[in-house]
């Protein structure tokens, strides 16, 4: 588990400055854009420094055939206000992630078993991809669209980490495709026909 633990050395320096060693967030308080009350230090104990949920694969028979575990303050309070996170991902072969997005942090990705194709599209338009092996790392910079997509021919597995303990993630075909979003309106803004947009709906639970 080198990669995991190297990957969370590059982001320390962009974490957030604290006032004290730490704060564990209280996950029974209402979270706030700069995280979660901290819970208090006589309550703290060495589990709250620890998460064990990346040892086992995700399941990937869904209709991305990937999974994604994630360690984010929300599973891993120890996290809070320190700005890292990090992910597991799982891709059977042909999977994929698709295109999306995390507001609030820039992500590292390293492979450590299979192949992978990832990239991403800047604010210009401009396309960087490249098919990734074993040991091979990438950044994707906050606020991009980017993907990953299993390129070989056996299962898949990388650890991402982020500059954030929440870096929020938004899918762009569920934020076309999986609301009520009226069908007339995305074929609008899409230039997709209403059959392709109805389709589309219909595999991702869409209405409208």
């Amino acid at each position: 588990m080198i990669f995991p633990i190297f990957i969370f050395s590059l982001l320390l320096s962009s974490s957030y400055a604290l006032t004290q060693d730490f704060c564990v967030g209280d996950l029974s308080l209402p979270d706030a854009p700069c995280g979660f009350p901290c819970k208090k230090v006589a309550k703290v104990n060495e589990n709250d420094f620890v998460y064990s949920g990346l040892g086992k694969a995700g399941n990937t028979t869904n209709i991305i055939k990937a999974a994604v575990t994630p360690a984010f303050v929300s599973q891993f309070p120890g996290l809070n206000g320190l700005g890292i996170s990090i992910a597991r991902l799982d891709l059977a072969v042909d999977g994929v992630i698709p295109m999306h997005t995390h507001p609030a942090g820039s992500e590292v990705l390293v492979v450590v078993e299979g192949t992978i194709c990832a990239g991403f599209i800047s604010s210009a338009n401009t396309v960087y991809f490249k098919t990734l092996n074993k040991g091979d790392i990438m950044v994707f910079p906050e606020g991009l669209l980017h993907f990953q997509i299993n390129s070989g021919t056996t299962p898949a597995l990388a650890f991402v980490s982020f500059s954030s303990h929440n870096p929020g993630l938004q899918i762009l075909d569920f934020a076309l495709f999986a609301n009520d979003l009226p069908s007339e309106l995305v074929e609008k803004t899409t230039f997709l026909d209403d059959v392709q947009v109805k389709k589309l709906k219909k595999v991702l639970g869409g209405t409208g």
